[in-house]
Parts: structure tokens; C-alpha cells; sequence
């Protein structure tokens, strides 16, 4: 609110000093151009000076009222010209108001206010031809007259017209970013739902299995599931925490997750029986944090597919973190059936691949000539050195 009130103050100060500065240079201006204009026009008198006054007062409230602005300009214009005072500045005060009128109105307004200004502005002067010189005279007045008032209104309509659009364009981008956000969020829920629930599915399965004949091995199913969720839950907590309230602070950010927790990765899938190989070698570092979670989406989602589709086998994850790159091959030696579904249904693949191509990398999937799936994708870090 204070920064409204220093705005509003500012702006004041800034119509009051120009208009005092307008009605300096209009008397000034004036008395200059009657020098040549008198006679024939009308000598300047007390009247006069009062139009003039009249016409840069005017300007005190281009801001909030420019028709109010325009009409008085164009009232104090009309008597001026009427009475046939010299041409001079105070003709400016039609320029700077019919400018405020078309930055600050739309523009059909804009520029019926623009005719009507202009035919008000006419009409006292052509009235004041001989009839029989009017062809001649009225035709360079009448264009003198009317640039005065469509150069500016072709000025401030451009300028308005340009805020427009870049008005226009912020929204479009705001709205291409929402929508980018939320299928951001969505593909991290579709990941962190589809793990999660084909964990605590697998698990479910084998304590079913196990409940009567080793009650032991059921409680360990449980605890998996357990564990399972809680990771699962925390997980949406991160990717769901874009919605939190500004003012949340008491609320917990949970980092996203990525290739620092590939070993948990990897145990986990190893609990829900899935053997599993997991190979690192390259440099350490800290990874650039959309490659980060790209990388662990890629495995996490190569190893459910595995998990759900593969039948039994035996997945083997292979990171080589290189220094302008993070290779990644995620293998399995499972049927071809169920993994030729895993490929062509659902988002998995899909998934994948866009994730990859985000960060600027590659991606390929496809059957290996042995038997089993493959899943490969380079993500950079760095450009290469040229």
C-alpha cells in the first residue's frame, strides 16, 4: 500500500511539473508566433493567457480522466481558435492529451474520441473562412488540424496495442509453463505410483503365498510393503510439494530423488525378489539435478518394468558417469512375451524417452538378440570439448 502511495506521489508531482512546464513554454511560445500572426489573427489579451492556463491545467489529470484531459484540451483549443488567437503551443496540450487517451483507452474509444476531438477542432476554424476561399483554404487546415490530433492517437494506439500483446504473450508463456508443471508432476506421481504399487504388489503376492506354511516369511513381505509405501509416500510428498501453501514453511522439502540412492534403489528391488546387478564406474561429483533425476527415473522405471513384465529374471543396471555424460544400460534376461508388453502398453517406455530428451540426451529400448530387454541412454552434463 506505502508503495502506491509514492507511486500516486511521484506521478502527481510528475503532472503538476509538466504541466507548469506546459504553460511556460505555451504564454512564451505564444507570445513568440503572434509576433507574425497579428494582424490579421486576434492580438493576446487576458483571455487569451486564461485559455492557455486552461489548456495546461488540463494535463493534471491525464492520468486518471485522459477524456477528461482531452475534452478540456480540446474545449480551451476550440475557444482559442474561435476567437482567433495566433496559432501557437497551447495547440500542443491536443497532442499530449489525445496520446494519454490512446495509451490508456481501448482503441474503437481511442479513436472515436480521436473524430470527434478533430471535428470540434474544425469547426471554429473553417467557420472563420470566406466562403468563396474555402476550397482553397480549408483543404491544408483541415490536414494541419487533423495531423495534430492522428499522429499522436497513431503513436499511443501503437504503444497500447504493443502492451497488449506482450500481455498476451506472458499469459501464453505462463499458462505453457503451468502446463509443462503439471505434466511434470504427473509423470513423477506415474513413476512414483507404478514403482511403488509393483513393489508392494510383489511383495503382497509372496506373503499371500507364505502366510500359512511360514508365517515368518509373510512378516518379512509386510515389512517390505512397509517400506515400500513409506518410500513411495515421501516420494509424492517431493513431487506434490510444488503445491504447498507459500506460507507452509513448517512443512519438510523432500530433495528429489537420484543416482544417490540407486543402492536403496536396488536393495529395494532386491526385497521384492528381484535379483539384480548393479555396476558403477566413472567419476564422481555432484550431477546437474534434472540429469540427477532423470538418470534414477530411467532405472527406477527400467527395473518395475522388469519387476511386473519380465517374469522371473535377472536385471543388471550399469551406470558409467563420464565427464560430460551419464551413460546408463539396464538390462534383464526375462521372457519375450511379457516384455514385449511392457514396450508397446502403458507410458513406461514413453516415459523414459521423454525424460532423456528433456536433459538432451538419448534414448533407445528395445529386445536383445539373446533373449530379455534392453534400455539404454546417454544424458549429458557438459558440452564436449570442441
Amino acid at each position: 500500500m506505502n508503495t502506491v502511495k509514492r507511486w500516486m506521489s511521484r506521478a502527481l508531482l510528475g503532472d503538476v511539473l509538466l504541466a507548469l512546464t506546459a504553460i511556460a513554454l505555451i504564454v512564451i511560445g505564444s507570445g513568440i508566433a503572434a509576433v507574425r500572426q497579428v494582424p490579421p489573427r486576434h492580438p493576446l489579451d487576458v483571455p487569451a493567457y486564461v485559455l492557455m492556463v486552461i489548456a495546461a491545467a488540463a494535463l493534471l489529470v491525464r492520468r486518471p480522466r485522459p477524456l477528461a484531459t482531452l475534452a478540456g484540451a480540446v474545449a480551451a483549443a476550440v475557444a482559442y481558435l474561435g476567437i482567433r488567437y495566433p496559432y501557437g503551443p497551447v495547440l500542443l496540450t491536443l497532442w499530449i492529451a489525445m496520446f494519454g487517451v490512446a495509451t490508456r483507452l481501448p482503441v474503437r474509444r481511442s479513436i472515436l474520441a480521436c473524430c470527434v476531438a478533430i471535428a470540434a477542432i474544425l469547426i471554429p476554424e473553417l467557420s472563420g473562412i470566406a466562403p468563396d476561399r474555402l476550397w482553397l483554404e480549408a483543404p491544408p487546415v483541415g490536414v494541419e488540424l487533423s495531423v495534430l490530433l492522428v499522429a499522436p492517437w497513431v503513436a499511443g494506439a501503437t504503444i497500447r496495442l504493443r502492451r497488449e500483446y506482450m500481455t498476451r504473450a506472458r499469459d501464453r508463456e505462463a499458462r505453457i509453463r503451468a502446463y509443462e508443471e503439471r505434466l511434470r508432476i504427473a509423470r513423477e506421481v506415474h513413476d512414483v505410483v507404478a514403482h511403488g504399487l509393483a513393489v508392494i504388489n510383489m511383495q503382497a503376492g509372496a506373503g499371500l503365498h507364505v502366510l500359512e506354511r511360514r508365517p515368518e516369511k509373510a512378516r518379512v513381505a509386510l515389512a517390505a510393503i512397509k517400506e515400500a509405501s513409506k518410500h513411495a509416500l515421501d516420494d509424492l510428498r517431493g513431487a506434490l510439494a510444488v503445491f504447498r501453501q507459500p506460507d507452509d514453511v513448517t512443512a519438510p522439502m523432500i530433495p528429489w530423488p537420484g543416482l544417490g540412492r540407486l543402492e536403496e534403489l536396488v536393495v529395494g528391488m532386491r526385497e521384492s525378489g528381484l535379483s539384480v546387478k548393479l555396476a558403477v564406474t566413472g567419476e564422481g561429483g555432484e550431477l546437474p539435478a534434472p540429469v540427477d533425476l532423470a538418470a534414477y527415473r530411467i532405472v527406477q522405471e527400467s527395473l518395475t518394468n522388469v519387476l511386473r513384465h519380465a517374469g522371473p529374471a535377472e536385471a543388471t543396471v550399469c551406470v558409467d558417469r563420464r565427464a560430460h555424460e551419464v551413460a546408463l544400460e539396464i538390462t534383464d534376461d526375462g521372457g519375450d512375451g511379457p516384455s514385449e508388453g511392457a514396450s508397446k502398453g502403458g507410458h513406461g517406455i514413453a516415459g523414459m524417452r521423454e525424460r532423456a530428451l528433456g536433459v538432451g540426451g538419448t534414448f533407445e529400448a528395445g529386445r536383445r538378440p539373446e533373449g530379455g530387454f534392453c534400455v539404454r541412454a546417454r544424458l549429458p552434463i557438459a558440452e564436449p570439448p570442441s
